[in-house]
């Protein structure tokens, strides 16, 4: 039986979450007696979006006044020049354009809320995509065997327990490997089904239960155990939320793409107040070997879902946005040159986009030397100028409170290079 204290909170938690104005006075006195915190207590949120399969940055963020990049596209490359026949890219700053089906984050570039990386990826000079991904999503790009991702070493050094099982959250069908270890982290497929998949969380119980009760009661140990009987009334009370009829602030509309249904619910995680610190999710199809496109096609596709998905995101966030950034990263970019068939191989360095409201914006971050041959890595690939662990740790210590770079990215002593103000 649910208990009382239980009930109360995890009232709290599904009157909010629904959006029925607020909390009542009394329920909120009541949750603010309870020894533990309350659920609706205000957290910072990292959020991160995985592009697999190896985003272009060249076309996404393009030096458009490259002469090098101009002749080793001739199909793919874009133009910044107005008036011409194609949509030209939109200039930020007179060398890098953006993607005209990115035009949705023009406006928070100009308004300095997005910083964009170029020139990021791994050490590793692996072009295997399962490879490149399980290095950035451990952290350890020459340990294969790290038992452990960065973003579930993230929730474990955020300094306080866990209060839900919800601190670290995946809107996917199965845990990522960056969710991988001793720290509290799920996987939830869809918030209207409430799928919870364990695979990977060395402390959860890799079961199917009946349900979330017998689940505890299975548990003797771990994080599950840990949690409390009230997370679980919690959780008895996230399922009856009607997410199907969610809707957003300020007109929002997301995409109905995969992307766009995961920030959505993302979204809806981080306005219940379950204790959510750290959010991922991702966005496949960027192994773009084949008829890439320019204006059009598949890449086009793309970057505009993501680009709509996230402005979506950020404008259903409202007043919640100082308390909110999104990070994206991939695993690898492409190669400089096009190939026969209209596409792009794989590469080394792409970028990355960095949104909120105390990010260093309006800059594009890193160094992209001219994309003459000697500067090519191997002679073929955009050179990774910047490593992909002094982004995420900045991002992390500066968003997240986190101040430990050597448990997060164990055996990398680099530099920051100010993406955060």
């Amino acid at each position: 039986m649910t208990s009382r204290r239980g009930f109360i909170k995890a009232g709290g938690l599904a009157l909010f979450g629904i959006g029925l104005g607020g909390i009542p006075g009394f329920l909120a006195d009541a949750v603010a007696g309870t020894k533990t915190p309350a659920l609706f207590k205000r957290k910072k949120v990292l959020v991160c979006i995985f592009q697999r399969g190896a985003m272009d940055g060249l076309a996404a963020v393009t030096p458009f006044t490259d002469e090098y990049l101009k002749a080793a596209r001739p199909t793919l490359f874009m133009s910044a020049a107005k008036g011409s026949a194609n949509k030209p890219l939109i200039d930020l700053d007179g060398r890098f354009g953006l993607h005209p089906s990115m035009s949705a984050f023009e406006t928070v570039f100009r308004e300095k809320r997005m910083s964009i990386v170029h020139g990021i990826g791994s050490p590793n000079t692996t072009r295997s995509h399962f490879d490149a991904q399980d290095y950035m999503e451990s952290g350890t790009p020459f340990k294969k065997g790290t038992e452990s991702g960065w973003l579930n070493r993230a929730v474990g050094l955020l300094g306080h327990e866990a209060a839900t099982p919800f601190q670290g959250v995946s809107l996917t069908s199965s845990l990522p490997r960056s969710f991988y270890g001793y720290n509290p982290a799920v996987a939830i497929s869809n918030l209207q089904d409430f799928n919870i998949q364990m695979k990977g969380n060395t402390q959860a119980v890799n079961m199917t239960a009946k349900s979330f009760e017998d689940l505890y009661d299975q548990t003797s140990s771990g994080l599950l155990k840990e949690t409390g009987k009230e997370s679980f009334d919690a959780i008895k009370m996230l399922q009856k939320i009607d997410s199907k009829n969610y809707k957003p602030e300020n007109n929002a509309v997301y995409p109905n793409t995969g992307l766009g249904n995961s920030l959505k619910q993302i979204a809806q995680l981080i306005k219940m107040d379950v204790g959510m610190e750290v959010a991922f999710t991702e966005s496949g199809g960027w192994d773009t070997h084949f008829n890439q496109g320019t204006e059009t096609g598949i890449f086009a596709r793309n970057v505009n879902d993501l680009s709509e998905s996230m402005m979506a995101f950020w404008a259903d966030m409202g007043t919640l946005q100082d308390d909110v950034t999104v990070m994206t990263m991939t695993e690898f970019g492409r190669t400089v040159k096009q190939n026969g068939t209209g596409g792009t191989d794989h590469g080394r360095a792409s970028c990355n986009f960095i949104l909120g409201n105390a990010v260093n914006g309006g800059l594009v971050h890193g160094l992209v030397n001219p994309l003459a041959v000697e500067n090519l890595e191997d002679g073929r690939d955009l050179a990774v100028t910047t490593d992909f662990r002094g982004v995420f740790s900045e991002v992390a210590d500066r968003h997240l409170g986190i101040h430990n770079d050597k448990v997060l990215f164990p055996d990398w002593s680099g530099k920051k290079i100010g993406v955060m103000r």
